[in-house]
């Protein structure tokens, strides 16, 4: 056999030990942090502050507690100039687990720590240069990071009715990055034959946003990227009515996240004081109630 032979075989075999010694070391992790019972005082904190988990049926909450202590067991949530305590860990890791809740063994490749800061991201700009930004998925030398607000994580899951949540949306940045790209393609989630009519909607649904024809965000029609995280949380907050206004977008949703979120019951519906018919339109069209959802 000759020397190179040797070598690559030596090599393939040290690759290997490598990776079943870290698979094995994290799969130690997830075991050891399963195997404690889950807080009450969390599970009291779930179903007060996030409504996902709050609209699961009884049976599937234990799953969504075990995939919380497994990616808190993964991952570092470190406080930058702020206290933090394990409420504001439970809506990190909360925003992690809502959009893969449907697959169950998805981990988020390469991520080893989340930065909380008391507020806006200040050493970084919008790119229009409107201001600091919320949060964002680190790159270059933070590589491995995700920065968040912890006031913004908070109003996310304070406020249900906005179709806004930072923490979800960083998320999903995340998720799109697990192919080697951010593209607005989630490849690691969807079938790549719809990779294609994706990019189509998307485009689609941009265009209605440019031209005031949307309740979509208008951040989403920045550029693909953005229009699959906005799309997204819009998706997760209020399912039934972007299945009522965007069925086609809805459906894309369903497909890519592998779950039925309007089947669910939204609960934060019922917090919904219904507005006059003249009144804006809570979702944030700019139209009057009786022109858009009241319609």
């Amino acid at each position: 056999m000759s020397q190179s032979l040797i070598f690559l075989g030596l090599f393939a075999m040290a690759m290997w030990g490598i990776w079943f010694y870290f698979y094995g070391k994290t799969k130690r992790k997830k075991q050891k942090a399963t195997s404690k019972p889950f807080p009450e005082t969390w599970r009291k904190f779930l179903l007060n502050k996030v409504l996902f988990y709050k609209n699961l049926p009884e049976n599937q909450r234990p799953n969504f507690e075990k995939r919380i202590q497994e990616f808190l067991a993964l991952t570092k949530v470190t406080g930058v100039e702020t206290a933090i305590n394990d409420e504001d860990r439970l809506l990190v890791a909360s925003s992690a687990i809502i959009p893969v809740f449907g697959f169950p063994d998805w981990t988020y490749p390469g991520l080893k720590e989340v930065l909380l800061y008391p507020g806006p991201l200040s050493s970084y700009q919008t790119e229009d240069g409107a201001g600091a930004v919320q949060g964002m998925v680190g790159n270059g030398p933070i590589e491995g990071k995700v920065l968040l607000s912890k006031v913004a994580l908070h109003t996310g899951f304070d406020n249900e009715e906005d179709k806004a949540n930072v923490g979800i949306h960083e998320f999903v940045h995340l998720i799109d990055k697990a192919d080697g790209q951010i593209d607005g393609i989630p490849e690691a989630l969807m079938d790549k034959k719809f990779a294609l009519p994706w990019l189509d909607l998307a485009h689609k649904k941009m265009a209605e946003i440019n031209d005031n024809e949307s309740d979509i965000n208008p951040y989403g029609a920045t550029d693909k990227v953005e229009f699959l995280t906005v799309a997204s949380e819009y998706f997760f907050e209020r399912p039934k009515l972007l299945k009522k206004k965007h069925p086609e977008l809805y459906r894309n949703m369903e497909r890519i996240f592998m779950q039925n979120m309007a089947d669910t019951r939204d609960l934060s519906e019922d917090k919904v004081i219904k507005p006059g018919r003249n009144s804006p339109c809570p979702c944030g069209s700019g139209k009057k109630y009786k022109r858009c959802c009241g319609a």
